[in-house]
């Protein structure tokens, strides 16, 4: 590292810390839905592989969650695999599973983090599913962030998830489809939902510079406020996880408009 560059990021860790000093903690979002977006982008221009991009965004969570900790968060949603990522080429679709399976499998070892699967397990590999359902066993316990892993998570399919859940509930309590039509409300979709009896999402980060949702938590996130990051999610820094804060408690929310 020459002395510019040593300087740059002496400067950038001042700064952090000023933005945090400035920080009003009363209103810091308890919890936080992340898009982590860039990681090919960030290989490519790194002269690096796609494999290389996707472990170098593996290897930012945990780092990311240790910000949170800092803070009052209590629900961090990562989104690391959607179910159109499903249909990519088997050379990149496996050591990207790979990667995510040892993501999850580090996250429950560590001992801080409550995990909790959102998504679809059936459209999973079975070895995903075996992780997955260990790590929500073996976290069970934790008293610490709650950490919903999105893997193989679309946010229509959620919903049509929910509705299929609703409707066989309904079922099995005996209850008619004109008594259900009528008993039908936010609340009854919200509670067949994923994340059923959590907050909803306060803050929704998105990095690469990409300016939409892409189907994440389309019914979690309708008075979510969004920040949105020009820096390839590898490369995400402090700095960066300090003025999304910064901006989100700038904000006045006004719901329903």
């Amino acid at each position: 590292m020459n002395l510019r560059d040593k300087l740059r990021g002496l400067l950038v860790r001042l700064y952090a810390r000023r933005v945090e000093g400035h920080l009003d903690h009363a209103q810091v979002p308890k919890h936080i839905g992340v898009i982590m977006d860039g990681n090919r982008r960030w290989a490519k221009a790194a002269g690096s592989t796609t494999a290389q991009g996707h472990q170098a965004g593996a290897d930012k969570i945990e780092e990311f969650l240790g910000w949170c900790s800092e803070t009052d968060v209590e629900v961090v949603t990562l989104w690391l695999l959607s179910t159109d990522n499903l249909t990519r080429p088997e050379d990149e679709l496996g050591p990207l599973l790979g990667i995510i399976e040892d993501v999850v499998s580090s996250l429950a070892a560590d001992g801080r983090w409550r995990v909790h699967h959102v998504g679809t397990p059936d459209i999973l590999p079975g070895g995903m599913q075996r992780t997955l359902k260990e790590a929500e066993e073996a976290t069970a316990h934790v008293d610490g962030i709650l950490v919903n892993v999105a893997i193989g998570y679309g946010g229509r399919q959620e919903i049509a998830d929910a509705v299929r859940s609703m409707l066989f509930d309904a079922h099995e309590r005996g209850v008619a489809m004109d008594e259900l039509a009528e008993q039908v409300d936010v609340d009854m979709i919200g509670r067949h939902l994923y994340t059923s009896e959590q907050p909803d999402p306060d803050l929704v980060i998105r990095t690469s510079g990409e300016q939409r949702l892409s189907g994440f938590m389309l019914w979690q996130t309708a008075h979510s406020e969004y920040y949105f990051c020009e820096v390839f999610w590898p490369a995400f820094r402090k700095v960066d996880f300090l003025r999304a804060l910064r901006d989100y408690a700038a904000r006045h929310r006004r719901y329903g408009g």
